[in-house]
């Protein structure tokens, strides 16, 4: 099984966290994490698919996969509504 990102914490993924879950999980990224740990996700909206998106693209800039362990609920129902749960790698 994966190994959870330590680097990562973050309890919502909102238009209100974005900016701040999207910087934190880029900082991840650059220093090579490529399992994000979402077990701690209690709140989601289309902002926090748009992060979701936003750090597979950051890992495939930097040659990584990203994978994402442990998603809620409401956010893959939000990216199967979307049509991008297919984007979204999960462990």
């Amino acid at each position: 099984m994966a190994e959870a990102n330590p680097m990562l914490s973050l309890d919502a993924l909102t238009f209100g966290s974005a900016k701040g879950a999207l910087e934190q999980g880029c900082a991840a990224i650059a220093a090579g994490e490529t399992v994000f740990d979402l077990g701690g996700v209690s709140a989601a909206d289309s902002s926090g698919v748009a992060v979701l998106l936003a750090w597979q693209r950051r890992a495939r800039a930097a040659n990584q996969r990203l994978t994402y362990i442990n998603v809620p609920q409401n956010v893959q129902k939000l990216a199967a509504l979307y049509g991008v749960d297919g984007l979204l790698p999960q462990s």
